[in-house]
């Protein structure tokens, strides 16, 4: 699934009161931050990850989270990446997002 920029915006703007729901350590992606980060997907469909490191390796690690989980960075502001994920059952979507 990709993401229009008016999707992007609309899940920022969402986004926006979210705390972090993940903090990724010294360590890097682990699998085990991958299990949290799917898990906070499947439960909440848009959350934010706290990524350390420089620029590039902030990008670099919310790229690779994103792919591991199927989840879209919906954007990313200093520290903070935000990623979406739609829920496969349409009962459980929280998140509507505006037309393609």
């Amino acid at each position: 699934m990709s993401l229009t920029s008016r999707q992007r915006s609309h899940l920022r703007s969402t986004a926006h009161a979210l705390d972090p729901a993940v903090l990724v350590g010294r360590a890097g992606v682990t699998d085990a931050v991958v299990r949290e980060v799917d898990e906070a997907l499947e439960a909440r469909e848009l959350i934010k990850v706290r990524l350390p490191g420089d620029r590039d390796e902030r990008a670099r690690a919310a790229a690779a989270i994103a792919e591991r989980t199927g989840a879209e960075v919906a954007g990313r502001v200093g520290r903070i990446a935000i990623l979406y994920r739609e829920n496969p059952d349409p009962a459980r979507r929280r998140i509507a997002l505006p037309p393609a």
